[in-house]
């Protein structure tokens, strides 16, 4: 009997197929995302040892100056945790995270009453981002608020926690954002705005400057005695 031949012969369905385009892209996504997280705890383990010789907001600001008028002055001197007043820390504390030590990156009560304030007033009417939500944006990202980068601080906050824990996260804080136009850093604050360092901060200077932080390129300390008073309230509630 004749073998049939190769025209009569049935071809073995093929096992490997593709996966359908769909499913391609979401892989692609993941893989995207899990790299940049890899990237960023990376960053975040240096950052334990290391101090950042920049960041994603200096470096914005310094390309917004490219397209500005006028020269731009960077004023940024990094000082340890234990050169910076503690007045002043629990200042910043008081007005930007009054949870700070008792929340893991995200502040959820404070979360939930956003969003029933916001819900009662038919818009947002703050944020309720805390210190290490504010860190992570100033490290890797810019001012520019979009649901994404408020999506990655969620992700990222409680890894700048678990990672660098409180009181380094504290301190590359302090020395990272923003006081003023092109002055980082608590250390360059305190020069700018009182000749003075940031050690020897009182507790008047200390929260007319927290008081900034909200906009620091267009509020003056000198000009912020209501706000101020306030923090100064919440610190003697917290036990400062």
């Amino acid at each position: 009997m004749k073998p049939p031949s190769k025209k009569t012969r049935k071809s073995k369905p093929n096992l490997r197929r593709k996966r359908p385009l769909w499913k391609r892209v979401i892989l692609a996504a993941v893989l995207f995302l899990l790299g940049l997280h890899v990237f960023w705890a990376t960053a975040l383990l240096a950052l334990r040892y290391i101090d950042p010789p920049t960041t994603g907001v200096q470096i914005q600001r310094r390309v917004e100056a490219m397209f500005k008028k006028g020269a731009y002055k960077k004023r940024y001197t990094f000082v340890p945790l234990h050169r910076i007043s503690p007045t002043l820390q629990h200042a910043v504390i008081a007005a930007e995270d009054g949870n700070f030590y008792r929340h893991y990156g995200i502040d959820w009560g404070q979360v939930r009453q956003v969003i029933e304030d916001s819900a009662d007033a038919g818009e947002v009417t703050r944020g309720a981002s805390t210190i290490p939500q504010q860190l992570v944006k100033n490290l890797f990202f810019t001012t520019h608020a979009n649901p994404v980068r408020k999506a990655f601080e969620f992700t990222l906050a409680p890894m700048a926690v678990m990672i660098l824990g409180r009181n380094r996260l504290l301190e590359l804080y302090l020395n990272v954002i923003e006081w003023g136009p092109g002055v980082y850093g608590i250390e360059a604050a305190a020069e700018y705005h009182y000749h003075t360092s940031a050690s020897t901060l009182g507790r008047e200077q200390s929260a007319r400057l927290a008081a900034i932080l909200p906009s620091p390129r267009r509020r003056k300390p000198e000009r912020m005695s209501q706000y101020s008073a306030i923090i100064q309230d919440r610190m003697r509630i917290l036990g400062w």
